[in-house]
């Protein structure tokens, strides 16, 4: 979809999201609770509007968020000594919290202040990693891994939330094998297409059945309150769409429940369009704003989607508006604000964080030294199975033998992991300007400094280090280099 300009859009939009904006039609006013609000308006039943696949999950002993000392270890089947890493999850961002070694294939992480909700678990990085339950209600969690891949067969006996969870990854993944294979016959469907959305939707139901049953047979635990988040009490109103969900919760903020359900508003409500991912926007700042801690959560979700998505003029008015308002955000903290200027930094115009990485061919490229010494220097993420990658690689030799003496530098960032495949391709592209890789793919801390999610991706800077164009296309670039470097 094609983006209309930020001052249309804020002009559009003004009085919708404005932090004193008087109520409209689709939003609420900040500091006003938006359920009390929807619930007013509407006069239907309540009862009539409760979804047949909502289940409501939270009881007395798993309420809220609960913060205690909680012993982690356990065994791995590996004889190999590491490091065996435990990280904070904050939906789809982890954090580390300890770190200790597999020493005769087990580890101790001692006893820990934790909260409850989701945990990761990493042997050697967050690459080979495994999703736990952490609930101080359990202050002893020992997990047996039965192999040094740690999303393999794994169990914690002693567990309540564990035992569940796992079970439920092992039923989520033969549903969605069942849901994948019907769906590949859907091409092929003609007339018979109705017959197998029915049978999409009837293993949807018969496994939300299943979920539920899980739910009765584990209450209490947090695992049950995270299936109750799954699917909202009201998904036909806009208003309503996260009343079940505690703002108060901080538990919530370390699952992906927030982030999905954002996801789930906007696929609902928004229509695709500025106006109405604005007005989703203003809900959920609305419901979570009487919790900081929580409120940052989603509004570094929301800015963190729209920026990968491409949608920049939302992100700038979260920005603008939310995140560094004076009025909007006093009650954020300096966390929110240094991580949106994560953002910040790599828009047109703005200065991408510098690096310095090993290149294929010996030594080390430093990104500033290197543009400083080009009028024009474009950054390329990509990586060796990339089929996008294959179709532009052979418009780029061509351009930087036209405009490289002029001026004009490439710089080759790649994703792969084995260095004998990526120098491979390197040579059967003809990739002759400099080449750089962390040989670590999605888990390269360079793609995570400049938020890279697909490949090929593209930055185009000057001699100043200043972003001057995000291309989609090789042809950008040489529209660009035509214009501006002759």
């Amino acid at each position: 979809m094609k983006m209309t300009t930020l001052f249309s859009v804020l002009f559009a939009a003004w009085t919708l999201m404005a932090c004193n904006a008087e109520t409209t039609a689709n939003s609420v006013p900040s500091g006003e609770n938006q359920s009390n609000t929807a619930a007013a308006a509407n006069e239907a039943p309540q009862t009539a509007l409760i979804s047949s696949l909502y289940k409501d999950g939270t009881d007395d002993q798993n309420r809220g968020d609960r913060i205690g000392v909680v012993r982690v270890h356990g065994t791995m089947t590996s004889s190999v000594s590491g490091d065996v890493i435990l990280y904070e999850s904050e939906g789809r961002n982890a954090s580390e919290v300890a770190r200790t070694k597999l020493v005769n294939r087990s580890f101790d992480f001692g006893a820990l202040e934790l909260g409850r909700g989701f945990f990761k678990i990493g042997y050697n990085g967050e690459t080979n990693s495994t999703d736990i339950i952490i609930n101080p209600d359990e202050p002893e969690l020992f997990i047996e891994f039965k192999s040094s891949r740690l999303s393999a067969t794994k169990s914690a006996l002693a567990s309540r939330e564990n035992t569940a969870w796992f079970a439920h990854q092992t039923k989520q993944t033969q549903h969605d094998q069942a849901v994948r294979k019907l769906r590949q016959g859907i091409k092929d469907a003609g007339a018979f297409r109705s017959r197998i959305e029915a049978q999409i939707k009837t293993k949807e139901e018969e496994f939300t059945g299943e979920q539920h049953a899980m739910m009765e047979a584990n209450a209490g635990t947090f695992f049950t309150k995270w299936l109750g988040w799954k699917n909202p009490k009201y998904p036909t109103l806009k208003g309503r769409f996260f009343e079940d969900i505690d703002p108060l919760d901080n538990s919530a903020v370390r699952s992906m429940a927030l982030s999905d359900r954002i996801q789930k508003m906007m696929r609902a409500f928004s229509g695709g369009t500025d106006s109405g991912f604005l007005a989703c926007i203003d809900l959920v700042k609305a419901h979570f704003e009487p919790n900081p801690v929580a409120l940052e959560s989603v509004l570094y979700s929301m800015l963190d989607g729209f920026y990968n998505t491409g949608k920049e003029t939302i992100c700038q008015y979260i920005l603008d508006n939310y995140i560094f308002d004076e009025d909007c955000g006093a009650d954020l903290s300096d966390a929110i604000r240094l991580r949106a200027q994560g953002i910040i930094n790599l828009q047109v115009g703005k200065t991408p964080p510098n690096f310095q990485i090993a290149k294929s061919n010996g030594g080390t490229l430093d990104l500033y030294e290197t543009a400083g010494q080009n009028k024009y220097t474009l950054l390329m993420f990509w990586a060796s199975w990339c089929h996008k990658c294959e179709q532009e690689m052979p418009n780029i030799s061509p351009m930087y033998a036209k405009h490289g003496y002029k001026g004009f530098e490439v710089i080759g960032i790649s994703l792969d992991q084995v260095r004998g495949t990526w120098e491979k391709a390197i040579a059967d592209n003809e990739m002759t300007w400099p080449n750089v890789s962390q040989l670590k793919a999605w888990n390269s801390p360079v793609v995570a400094d400049y938020k890279v999610t697909a490949t090929p991706t593209y930055f185009l800077l000057d001699q100043q280090g200043e972003i001057v164009l995000k291309p989609k296309r090789y042809f950008e670039v040489e529209a660009f280099l035509n214009e501006n470097l002759k």
